[in-house]
């Protein structure tokens, strides 16, 4: 099996349970309240300043061209595909990056970028490739399910969301991940496997978290 493919064995239910939680239900079937995405939105945020710090620990690690490169397009692929589906619900919201400098980290946010920073400046590449897995992947995963549902997707506000996550270009950055991923964990020893699937359980995990914070809007 390849690293990716172990790895994926050990998450996919949770990651299979975050299509259950009513955040995605309600995004899915349109139904979800506008000032609970909102939150969202600005959290999540949030969370993507670290998201690209991490990639950025990446490129100073790597040891050859193709790696800085992988890491490169990754902090590309962050700050416009993702910027770019964040900053038409910004117009919508009218969130304005004034309103996300003055507006507190959540302790899930801050708990979830702080453990993949603590992952970046510690470990290599291929730890710091498993730390962003968990979101990438999982939200490809998502992406997929909710685009099944007509109604969702008929929503003005909720289609362009499900558009961004449920389309080829994001698909393509998550393969890219992946087989980051794989390339730089493809000699690792069962140890070594063992220590790369227990980060990713611990981001799968604060992905969930993430998911409840939105909902109940916690701070």
């Amino acid at each position: 099996m390849k690293p990716s493919e172990q790895l994926y064995e050990a998450v996919k239910d949770i990651w299979a349970a975050y299509n259950d939680h009513p955040f995605v239900q309600g995004i899915a079937d349109g139904t979800l309240d506008h000032e609970k995405f909102r939150f969202y939105m600005i959290q999540d945020s949030l969370y993507l300043h670290g998201y690209a710090k991490v990639f950025a620990w990446g490129m100073i690690k790597s040891q050859t061209e193709e790696d800085i490169r992988a890491f490169a397009a990754l902090i590309s692929g962050a700050l416009s595909e993702e910027s770019e589906n964040h900053q038409k619900y910004m117009e919508i919201l009218g969130i304005t990056p004034e309103i996300i400098a003055q507006t507190p980290v959540a302790l899930t946010t801050e708990s979830y970028t702080s453990y993949m920073l603590k992952i970046a400046a510690e470990e290599g590449p291929a730890e710091i490739a498993t730390a962003v897995l968990a979101c990438a992947w999982s939200y490809a995963l998502i992406g997929a399910y909710v685009g099944k549902f007509t109604e969702g997707r008929k929503d003005p506000f909720f289609a362009h969301w499900i558009d961004t996550y449920d389309s080829e270009e994001y698909l393509r950055c998550n393969d890219e991940t992946i087989a980051l991923v794989d390339r730089l964990a493809k000699d690792y020893t069962p140890a070594q496997m063992e220590h790369l699937t227990q980060i990713l359980i611990n981001c799968s995990r604060y992905e969930a978290m993430f998911w409840d914070m939105a909902w109940n809007k916690e701070m």
